[in-house]
């Protein structure tokens, strides 16, 4: 159970000006709709118990542009199977340039080794005109695929664009993922064009991926074209690859250069697929849908995030996380959307605060994990940048600690809006997140999101009491659910890893607690559970302890289960520059968990390891080590090209041989 004393407010909303969730409401209201007049508990409540209503109203409020009208809101109730907006066509990447103006740059973008630059709405228009044509011209047609290995650059964007103006489906890799890893996603769907560069900086290091790319055309039989970008070296010629063109001579002005044009689509028409981790298997091909997300990325951007025509949006990410498809979602709100590509970390931590004086960034969104280690750093952001454009912080990723919370407002900007949210690819949003018109406790996400039926359930499927921790589960279906997932016909894949534990309803594998304040903390990965003599502990409250403590760099913890019924629970910690792991620094870290949760939270051992492994998308993978330890098959254990860091495991391998 989360202690019930009421944490500390770090933000109240004031006297801010007229958000758009307050827009939002006097609509409503003005539709005859007293909904309009009340508290967000109430208009939360009424959107989960009439999402017929609730949805038809966010289609009339943003005004959609469909070329054919919808016959029902809301065709059945039952997840998964619900059908929404059925008849309706639309296009997704239209409805983004219904912002186009020559006021405001389109993109904003800076590398490691080019500074800041703009590409304006004419451009971006101009770009994704000659890309799409080419597609019409290579045999695209609406529903083939189309696979990238980009960075997170402007070629990306306009290349997304092409593809959802004509109907093809996107899906990307970063170039940080290695041959094995982008086969196992895209041999999936068979893509018909690859988009690729020859290689990226990261942290200051070339990394030529020529050879990679050419491995991937050889694992693709199906690649009918490939558009090769010199991203990494302008003189690289796309030698070997399957014919293959230059990106600047599909983009090159022509004197019959056609207008940019937008196929009609159903709702349900894939947008793009993007892909479970991977860990332990072949990651699953998440499909979503155009009208799914359109809807669900106004809703959550204006409302949530509260971004506002003329305001510059910002996300770090790379193309392998939903977070870069959410960060192109903010150009529907008219706001300038700013990639990064490089290391957040390189020169040094000051990199990404320093973008967000250089580009006046309205919205800086980053990871957990991000944030914990510019506290950890001592970093003070406020003393070395301006932000005074600066009016929200987006985290998510992992939970982010109290103490993160705490040092935002203290280092960062004391009057930011500090917007925790989590949700994931699965949905290709937040489930919960931020709220304009609430206050910001510390180290708790403010509110269930409009539209999302969330509850926290016990294990008979039983709502738990404010302030208990139970299963996060979303009770009706939403727009931005999946449509399918890839290769699924007979739909097995889908209802196995959502509604297997509660049918019908949506279990997302998260520990939740759903304060008397209305406000929501996640306490990691259910699959993830340490079952410590029989109570149930989430990791992220390990790490949300140990987060204070200067001296541990990261830290990963797991519990082992014995045939005896015994049990152990090993912690394993990185620890910072100059830090030494002796009795002093273990009876430091034993007294803080005994201190702020139980004695159960004490590890049995301590152990030191070179680095902890993650996900490429920023996940710790517990469970993978878990697995390792117990001795299962490595093939079985963990997908190596699944990871960041593919070393960080070595140390797990051979201390398994031991153990």
């Amino acid at each position: 159970m989360i202690p019930d004393k009421e944490p500390k407010i770090l933000w109240n909303p004031g006297s801010l000006p007229a958000q758009n969730l307050s827009k939002y409401s006097q609509w409503l209201a003005e539709q005859g709709n007293d909904i309009g007049t009340k508290e967000y508990a109430e208009l939360w409540r009424w959107s989960v118990q009439e999402p017929e209503a609730f949805w038809k109203s966010i289609w009339e409020y943003f005004q959609i542009q469909a070329h054919n009208p919808y016959r029902q809101v809301l065709s059945g109730h039952t997840m998964p199977g619900a059908r929404w907006f059925e008849g309706a066509t639309l296009n997704y990447a239209e409805h983004i340039f219904r912002n186009k103006t020559g006021r405001r740059p389109a993109l904003l973008f800076q590398n490691e080794r080019q500074p800041l630059t703009a590409m304006s709405w004419a451009e971006l228009e101009r770009q994704t005109a000659a890309v799409a044509g080419f597609l019409r011209d290579a045999g695209v047609q609406a529903g083939d695929c189309v696979a990238a290995y980009l960075p997170n650059t402007p070629h990306a964007v306009v290349a997304v664009l092409a593809c959802m103006s004509i109907g093809a489906i996107w899906s990307s890799c970063s170039p940080d993922f290695g041959a094995s890893s982008v086969a196992d996603r895209f041999v999936q769907i068979e893509p018909k064009v690859l988009f690729a560069v020859d290689g990226y900086t990261y942290g200051g290091k070339p990394f030529d991926k020529t050879d990679t790319l050419r491995d991937i055309c050889r694992l693709l039989p199906q690649l009918e074209r490939v558009v090769f970008i010199p991203y990494l070296n302008v003189a690289a010629r796309p030698e070997g690859l399957p014919n293959a063109s230059l990106w600047d001579d599909i983009i090159a002005p022509t004197p019959s250069a056609q207008k940019l044009r937008f196929a009609a689509l159903p709702f349900d028409h894939p947008i793009w697929i993007l892909y479970s981790s991977g860990t332990t298997g072949v990651p699953k091909a998440i499909t979503h849908s155009h009208g799914g997300n359109l809807l669900e990325h106004l809703k959550y951007l204006s409302f949530h995030n509260d971004v506002r025509p003329g305001e510059r949006f910002f996300w770090f990410s790379t193309t392998g996380w939903m977070m870069w498809n959410f960060t192109v979602a903010s150009l529907l709100t008219g706001a300038t959307a700013v990639l990064y590509d490089g290391s957040p970390g390189y020169p040094d931590l000051n990199v990404l605060w320093e973008l967000a004086e250089k580009a006046a960034i309205t919205h800086f969104g980053t990871s957990a994990p991000f944030l914990v280690s510019c506290m950890k750093a001592g970093l003070s952001p406020k003393k070395q940048v301006n932000l005074r454009k600066l009016r929200s912080i987006g985290s998510t990723g992992s939970p982010l600690p109290p103490e993160a919370f705490g040092w935002v407002y203290r280092h960062v900007k004391k009057t930011v809006w500090l917007s925790s949210m989590a949700g994931g690819t699965d949905v290709c949003t937040a489930w919960v997140g931020g709220n304009p018109q609430l206050p910001v406790y510390q180290g708790e996400i403010q509110c269930r999101c409009l539209g999302c039926a969330m509850e926290s359930w016990d294990e008979n499927g039983h709502p738990v009491a404010p302030g208990e921790v139970g299963e996060m589960v979303v009770t009706k279906p939403m727009p931005s659910m999946p449509v399918f997932f890839w290769n699924d016909p007979d739909g097995s894949k889908y209802l196995s890893s959502y509604f297997e534990h509660y049918p019908g309803v949506w279990r997302h594998g998260d520990w939740l607690s759903i304060t008397r304040r209305d406000s929501l903390v996640i306490l990691g990965r259910s699959d993830a559970t340490l079952n410590r003599q029989g109570v149930r502990i989430g990791t992220a409250e390990i790490y949300r302890a140990l987060d204070t403590l200067p001296d541990l760099r990261d830290t990963l913890i797991i519990n082992i289960e014995r045939p005896d019924g015994s049990d152990w629970m090993p912690l394993f910690v990185a620890l910072a520059p100059g830090a030494e792991l002796n009795e002093t620094l273990k009876n430091t870290i034993r007294q803080t968990l005994r201190k702020a949760y139980s004695p159960r939270h004490v590890p049995d051992d301590i152990i030191k390891v070179p680095d902890i492994p993650y996900t490429i998308s920023g996940k710790k993978m517990e469970t993978p080590v878990k697995r390792i330890l117990q001795q299962k098959p490595l093939d079985k254990a963990y997908n190596r090209d699944s990871m960041k860091n593919p070393e960080a495991m070595d140390f797990f391998i051979r201390f398994a041989g031991q153990f």
